[in-house]
């Protein structure tokens, strides 16, 4: 999928536990988007303002610093507000939703996800960006 002006949408997936990032690179790989993946929540915010992605695929729990904290960050950043950010937890209860949309999320989603329910929320926040 291309974002405007016919480039290939960026995604940058921030995931510290290597079998779901294979299946989140598999997925992008397949639905044309370019990508990059770090594993490390320190150095989220650094790389989302030096790469700015249209869509950060988030894990809540990472180490060093938290999803939540790497989600608040980017949305304090003006320059940041065109960035989607998708979260991801194996907690998906209704307060850890709620804590991550009031801090700025635009969607969350709970692990284990079914590749489909991914795709199409990815779908989702890609096109309504613009």
């Amino acid at each position: 999928m291309t974002a405007e002006g016919g480039r290939r949408h960026r995604v940058l997936v921030v995931e510290d536990e290597d079998n779901i990032a294979i299946a989140l690179d598999y997925l992008m790989t397949r639905e044309g988007y370019e990508h990059d993946r770090i594993a490390n929540g320190a150095e989220a915010l650094a790389r989302i303002k030096a790469t700015h992605p249209d869509l950060v695929l988030l894990d809540v729990m990472l180490p060093e610093v938290s999803g939540y904290e790497i989600c608040q960050g980017v949305r304090l950043d003006p320059t940041l507000a065109d960035v989607k950010i998708l979260m991801m937890t194996a907690r998906g209860s209704a307060i850890e939703r709620r804590k991550g949309l009031a801090l700025g999320a635009d969607g969350f989603i709970s692990k284990p996800f079914e590749l489909k329910e991914l795709r199409e929320e990815v779908r989702r926040l890609l096109v309504t960006e613009g």
